[in-house]
C-alpha cells in the first residue's frame, strides 16, 4: 500500500501544476495540453482510489472516462489547430 500512497501523492502533485498551467498558459495549446494531463491525473487519482479500496466496479468507471478523455483530447487537438489537419 505503500507504492499506491506514493502514487496518489504524486498523482496530487501533477494535478495541481496541470490547474496552475492551465490558469497561467500563454497559449491555448498549452491550456489544452494541460486540460488533458489534468484529467488523466484525475483518471490515475480515481483508478488508485479503486486498487486501496479494493473496488472492482471502479476499474469500468475508468474504463468508460479513459475512452471519454480520448475523444475530448481528440476535439480538443482539432478546435487547436482550428480544424486544419
Amino acid at each position: 500500500m505503500i507504492g499506491v500512497d506514493i502514487g496518489i501523492a504524486l498523482l496530487v502533485t501533477t494535478v495541481v501544476a496541470a490547474a496552475i498551467r492551465m490558469a497561467r498558459g500563454p497559449g491555448d495549446a498549452d491550456r489544452a495540453v494541460a486540460a488533458d494531463l489534468l484529467f488523466f491525473a484525475i483518471i490515475g487519482l480515481i483508478t488508485l482510489a479503486g486498487v486501496r479500496a479494493a473496488s472492482s466496479a471502479t476499474f469500468d468507471i475508468v474504463l468508460v472516462a479513459t475512452l471519454v478523455g480520448f475523444l475530448a483530447t481528440v476535439s480538443l487537438a482539432r478546435a487547436v489547430t482550428r480544424g486544419k489537419r
